[in-house]
């Protein structure tokens, strides 16, 4: 049963990459450093977005990182400084109830 929390212990992290190489490397490199304990590609999303202007579109994987809130500082400037684009998206949402096991395990993986 889903535990709901008072104080969000974990967040999602939302980022779109150019690639799926891209993301699975920069994916790879937050889980080894224990900033994430997981984190889920999602291949060929389509976005639509302003830039410069002007009405972009584009075809990105989307990547869905789990982050200890405790680590979410430091989780943020390692992504912002590892990612390929000039203004990356980096949305985090709280996490309102979580299966107590599972935020057991990804709180700790990233402590």
């Amino acid at each position: 049963m889903l535990t709901p929390m008072s104080s969000a212990a974990l967040q999602l992290v939302f980022s779109t990459f150019p690639n799926a190489d891209k993301a699975r490397q920069i994916g790879t490199e937050l889980v080894s450093r224990q900033l994430a304990a997981c984190v889920n590609l999602i291949p060929s999303v389509e976005s639509i977005y302003r830039w410069q202007g002007q009405v972009e579109t584009a075809t990105e994987v989307l990547a869905l990182f789990k982050v200890g809130v405790g680590r979410y500082a430091e989780f943020e400037a390692a992504l912002a400084d590892l990612h390929p684009y000039e203004v990356p998206e980096i949305v985090a949402v709280d996490v309102a109830a979580v299966l107590p096991a599972y935020l057991e395990w990804a709180v700790g993986e990233t402590s």
